[in-house]
């Protein structure tokens, strides 16, 4: 459920901010645009949100500072209190994608960035099973993060990333959970959701669901 990866979130807390911003040339391609990315999702956002894996608050400001009443839900301590600084009015809470608080609202919205890949096949499976439940009619799903057109084209990025020396981010890519788009379009069509893929840099896709509406897959 993610929770086996809280030692290295929080090791990577207090230089998460750094990375994403490009100071690490490792990792520039997968935070590429990252801002734009937040805004992204942000923009799709609307009623009352829950957002997972909120890291150090990043997508959690902007949507707070649109005057969308957000949920922040962040497994790791370390990533909680480095947000919780940035964030006076949001109450974080203690949770990951498949077990959190109960939250007595009607949801509208569910956003991720760079978190869902922290989740199984099979627990992502769960997740949006639970979400299918939890949301509104219509309501929404968005998600950004690395996903791969197939596993020839995962193996492929592993290779070449291994032949640059970035080997941290071979290594990243070979123990987390990186599943391919004809997988999360198989889990999220189960559960009712129609789902569209747009790429939003050589790593990372906007992944938008919506219960019971028809989207052009990109």
């Amino acid at each position: 459920m993610g929770r086996e990866f809280n030692e290295l979130f929080n090791e990577w807390a207090q230089s998460y901010d750094q990375t994403v911003s490009g100071h690490d040339p490792e990792y520039e391609d997968v935070f590429k645009d990252y801002n734009k990315i937040l805004s992204t999702v942000a923009e799709k956002s609307a009623g009352t949100v829950i957002e997972f894996g909120v890291g150090t608050g990043n997508l959690t400001a902007i949507l707070n500072n649109r005057g969308i009443n957000v949920y922040g839900i962040e497994p790791s301590e370390g990533m909680r209190e480095i947000a919780q600084k940035k964030l006076n009015k949001v109450t974080l809470l203690d949770g990951d994608f498949l077990n959190f608080p109960q939250i007595d609202e009607e949801i509208n919205t569910i956003v991720s960035t760079y978190a869902f890949h922290h989740l199984t096949d099979t627990e992502k499976d769960l997740a949006i099973q639970k979400y299918s439940k939890l949301l509104n009619e219509n309501g929404s799903i968005i998600f950004a993060d690395t996903v791969f057109p197939s596993e020839l084209a995962k193996r492929e990025r592993i290779r070449e990333s291994r032949n640059q020396n970035f080997h941290r981010l071979a290594d990243d890519l070979e123990r987390e959970y990186y599943t391919t788009i004809p997988i999360l379009q198989h889990i999220f069509e189960k559960y009712g959701f129609s789902v569209s893929f747009i790429q939003l840099n050589s790593f990372v896709w906007l992944i938008e669901a919506i219960k019971g509406k028809n989207l052009e897959n990109n």
